[in-house]
């Protein structure tokens, strides 16, 4: 009953629309999977090779590395997604042990831990702080330096035993032509973790800020300047 009162029914209702109506009645194609493997890229640090100099002694025993060079020694050691090897021509390469994304994230950060370790015990590295404030002084006395950063009271912070500390004075010249006289202090030593750390506990204690840029900064470091209130419109 109800088949043939739709075959009475639609032709009247749909009329000539009927002809755009077209339904294929072809089967779907049926999809392949392709069984093609495809290369898979490697972090672009991470692959590159690193030079060791004739100063510097590299220990590999498993998964732990010393190196000893003339600035001192350091050891590290790493994780089972990744592992160290010397090469016949003497570089050393960092590879992945597994596909992860654990793997990938270690593999190019172990490359750069190790070539630190080997730049810092044979060249060292530097970073220099700048106090910019009136009356924002630094002094080295014994293992500690002091600071004066307008606090009622004089910072004190303890040097490692690997870094060495030096306070010295630095010209810089503004926009005017004007000469201003600052105080720099420069940290150096053989471990990069460790110079970065020291300098980062310096610089929170008075980071510079956007209005006048007064305060502690890297000395490659840029802050941008803020535009203060305006008081005259009112």
């Amino acid at each position: 009953m109800a088949s043939s009162f739709l075959s009475c029914f639609l032709p009247r209702f749909l009329g000539d629309r009927r002809r755009l109506l077209k339904v294929s009645t072809t089967p779907f194609a049926q999809v392949g999977v392709s069984a093609k493997t495809t290369k898979r890229k490697e972090s672009r640090i991470g692959k590159q090779p690193i030079a060791v100099p004739s100063n510097v002694t590299i220990s590999i025993q498993g998964q732990d590395l010393k190196v000893k060079g003339p600035l001192g020694e350091l050891a590290l050691t790493y994780p089972p997604e990744v592992e160290l090897t010397e090469e016949d021509s003497g570089f050393l390469r960092v590879r992945k042990t597994m596909e992860t994304r654990r793997a990938k994230e270690m593999h190019g950060l172990f490359r750069t831990l190790t070539d630190n370790m080997v730049v810092g015990v044979s060249k060292g590295f530097e970073k220099t702080l700048e106090l910019k404030g009136v009356g924002y002084r630094a002094m080295v006395q014994g293992k500690e330096l002091v600071l004066n950063l307008g606090f009622s009271h004089p910072v004190k912070i303890e040097i490692p035993d690997s870094l060495k500390v030096k306070v010295d004075k630095k010209i810089i010249i503004f926009g005017k032509g004007e000469k201003v006289k600052i105080t720099i202090v420069i940290v150096s030593g053989y471990d990069k973790c460790e110079i970065g750390q020291f300098a980062a506990t310096v610089r929170k204690w008075r980071p510079a800020e956007p209005y006048k840029r007064i305060g502690v900064c890297y000395s490659d470091e840029i802050v941008h300047r803020k535009k203060g209130k305006d008081r005259t419109n009112k």
